[in-house]
């Protein structure tokens, strides 16, 4: 369990970054446990709706304070999107995705990542919260690097 002190400070940092991106984030009371959230996640990508459900699942975590780590709110949050709650349930249940969930967390092992967000360009990968700049700074670079090797 992280020291409160060092996740308030955490926050803090992470609420700048937000708000000078111009999105609404607060601290989450509850800390919830994601997998279901991700298996839920990949039901709506396999049903079109992965970036509205992401989106919504979003708001309902950083901005309503829900735990997204419970299948009824994911439910309620399928049917907010246009998604049929029972087959998303059926597909809960039956732990359909956790295998694909699996190989994606071991792929993130084998590449190193250590924390969340992550990203990758190429065989470059970096966690945490970063702002417009420095990311703006990263892809830069990189991209000059890839100009060069050519």
């Amino acid at each position: 369990m992280m020291d409160p002190k060092a996740r308030r400070l955490i926050w803090a940092h992470i609420q700048v970054l937000a708000e000078t991106a111009g999105v609404a984030m607060r601290a989450p009371e509850v800390l919830a446990n994601s997998h279901l959230a991700l298996q839920a996640a990949e039901f709506a990508r396999e049903n079109g709706k992965g970036d509205t459900f992401d989106e919504r699942v979003y708001k309902a975590y950083f901005t309503e304070g829900l735990n997204i780590g419970l299948q009824g709110v994911l439910g309620d949050l399928a049917t907010d999107v246009g998604l049929e709650r029972s087959a998303q349930d059926s597909a809960l249940e039956s732990q359909r995705y956790a295998p694909r969930l699996e190989r994606d967390a071991q792929l993130a092992h084998q590449r190193g990542v250590s924390g969340v967000p992550a990203f990758f360009l190429g065989e470059y990968s970096f966690t945490g919260a970063q702002s417009e700049e420095m990311m703006r700074e990263i892809l830069r670079r990189y991209v000059a690097r890839a100009d060069t090797a050519k």
